[in-house]
């Protein structure tokens, strides 16, 4: 009784069947419904939307889809040129960063989450030179994305006053990316990529590669 009335909240929230393990039991559920109350709550109080919002968060200049997911102690700050965008049934875990600006010195341009896409603990977004993250792509805990870089060519001016430079990072649809991978400013990721956990990023990568390695670098294709 208990499964059925859960699934259909969940239905309302995300818009579709909630799939669960047949071997959950139903205190097990009662757990999970309760101890998601307060997020809920949040979600409909501070943002009148059906999504579910963690204890301890600063979320500013944020646009949620429907059925979005934010953990615990999550910072969101859409400050910039333009703001954060979240797609429907979108989940950031907890202890995750997203900002667009990481100066106000010179704002960033914007961070733009599609539908489905779930982003593991303790990432790091940067929105500085522009980030698009395509529908349904998974993200590992401790992924972090960098789209800007630092000039250092003048050994005369310190690093941090030589200025900066954006190109931005492209992330395509129904990827695949592991624990700990960082991208830097300038990668454009194909559409059914997957890296591997660790991989630093950057450059261009087709559709359906397989990508690993520091530096990282195309070590197969998928359906091969």
């Amino acid at each position: 009784m208990f499964r059925i009335a859960l699934n259909f909240v969940f239905k309302i929230l995300k818009g579709r069947p909630l799939k669960l393990d047949a071997d959950i039991t139903s205190k097990d559920l009662i757990y999970i419904f309760f101890s998601n109350i307060p997020s809920l709550l949040r979600g409909l109080i501070f943002y009148r939307k059906l999504i579910s919002i963690g204890s301890k968060c600063n979320i500013y200049k944020v646009k949620f889809g429907k059925g979005v997911t934010v953990g615990n102690n999550v910072t969101m700050n859409g400050i910039g040129k333009h703001s954060i965008v979240l797609g429907d049934n979108v989940s950031i875990y907890s202890h995750c960063v997203l900002k667009v600006s990481g100066t106000y010195t010179l704002l960033g341009e914007s961070i733009i989450i599609g539908c489905g896409v779930g982003i593991g603990d303790f990432s790091h977004i940067g929105g500085a030179g522009g980030i698009s993250i395509g529908d349904g792509t998974i993200i590992g805990p401790y992924f972090s994305a960098h789209p800007e870089n630092h000039i250092f060519n003048n050994l005369d001016v310190p690093i941090k006053e030589q200025g900066l430079t954006r190109r931005g990072i492209s992330i395509g649809k129904d990827c695949w990316i592991g624990a700990k991978v960082t991208i830097l400013d300038g990668a454009s990721i194909g559409n059914g990529c997957i890296i591997a956990a660790g991989a630093v990023v950057r450059g261009e990568f087709p559709d359906n590669s397989i990508i690993a390695g520091v530096p990282a670098k195309v070590i197969r294709r998928r359906g091969n």
